[in-house]
């Protein structure tokens, strides 16, 4: 196949990373690995763009830009990754009935409490448009699947579970004794985190994790704290851990994903609140490098794990569970190696993107075909 491909929330390449390029990345990557032919149709960001009227100009611009390319490029089908209300897809629509292509979209959200509001009502009904128009619609979060039917007949809609490409992240001995040595980590198990340090909830869930986790420090429960990331927040959070976690916490800076593998091998536990997570690449590679989870029973983050098989996930901000949740796999390795285990072989089980995309690509060519029989 041919396919034109779109990101309207954040474009492939965008310097900031997070979930959403990981996966827009994936896709992209996956399809390519495939033997097809994958054009990059427009980089225009669309995150409330429908809110800055001075640059519908520029909106117009790329149109016509997307559609020189898309006509050069003969595709067989559009593909557009992450509609929402915040980034509906403004190009996809209107080009594919142009060259009359079929469309997909591959998570798209419809949450309709934004049509009520002052802020969202233009992007909800913008968003809308490009959901009613869509041949197929992919969801990778049961609870968007849900907020989907009520609109989309399922014959138009699939579920393909989240994931990732297991070969990246695996453990590895030799790259967990070099780290823990640059850790200085001892004989101290060790818990890892990993987030961007953006003002948002991911620094406050870093925050509030340090704090509750100040409460095990007290009770003299041996613990080393090292932390992936980097941002905007670095100074902040820093200072919080040397005044809740004195000499307990090594901050790693950003560390390329090519090389996470090696920062997960160096752990014994994984831990980050992810407050309202959608989903959390962190968790699926954290298990698949053998390391049990503790997070938030909140968000999409039950969908990539397994609740006292693969992971403890305690309500939110409940420090007492919490850190009881933490105490209780510090303190018993035996525990901590069968959990690791069996998430190794739950993430190859079920969130192998490898297998899940399968039938993600099945579908693409299912409408590619059948279009061009009745074109």
């Amino acid at each position: 196949m041919r396919i034109c491909f779109y990101a309207p929330f954040k474009p492939l390449g965008h310097p900031n990373p997070s979930g959403d390029l990981i996966i827009a990345t994936g896709l992209r990557d996956f399809l390519k690995s495939r033997g097809h032919k994958v054009l990059t149709a427009s980089r225009l960001r669309s995150r409330w763009l429908h809110l800055k009227p001075w640059l519908f100009p520029e909106v117009v611009k790329e149109y016509f830009n997307a559609a020189k390319l898309t006509q050069s490029f003969r595709p067989d089908i559009w593909l557009t990754y992450h509609s929402y209300y915040k980034a509906p897809d403004l190009l996809g629509p209107g080009l594919c009935r142009k060259f009359n292509l079929p469309y997909c979209i591959f998570q798209g959200i419809y949450s309709t409490k934004q049509r009520r509001s002052l802020k969202g009502k233009a992007g909800f009904y913008l968003n809308r448009h490009a959901l009613l128009r869509a041949d197929h619609i992919f969801s990778n979060r049961a609870l968007d699947y849900k907020n989907l039917e009520r609109l989309i007949p399922t014959r138009r809609l699939s579920h393909i579970k989240p994931g990732i490409f297991p070969e990246m992240f695996y453990f590895n001995n030799e790259s967990r004794e070099q780290i823990r040595r640059t850790w200085q980590a001892g004989n101290e198990p060790v818990i890892l985190s990993a987030a961007m340090f953006r003002p948002d909830v991911k620094t406050q869930g870093l925050n509030w994790m340090i704090k509750s986790l100040a409460q095990l420090a007290h009770q003299g429960t041996p613990f080393k704290l090292v932390i992936a990331g980097d941002g905007s927040e670095r100074e902040t959070v820093m200072s919080l851990a040397e005044r809740h976690l004195p000499g307990r916490v090594y901050f790693t800076g950003k560390i390329e994903r090519k090389n996470m593998y090696r920062f997960y091998s160096g752990g014994d536990i994984f831990v980050f609140p992810g407050i309202r997570e959608s989903l959390g690449m962190v968790f699926l590679e954290a298990q698949s490098c053998a390391l049990p989870v503790i997070a938030f029973d909140n968000g999409g983050i039950p969908e990539v794990v397994a609740q006292d098989k693969t992971a403890l996930l305690t309500a939110p901000f409940d420090t007492d569970q919490f850190c009881s949740a933490v105490k209780k796999l510090l303190q018993d390795k035996a525990l901590r190696t069968r959990m690791g285990k069996a998430a190794v072989a739950h993430i190859r089980n079920n969130h192998d993107l490898q297998k899940n995309y399968l039938q993600f690509e099945k579908i693409l060519i299912h409408h590619a075909e059948s279009h061009q029989r009745t074109a």
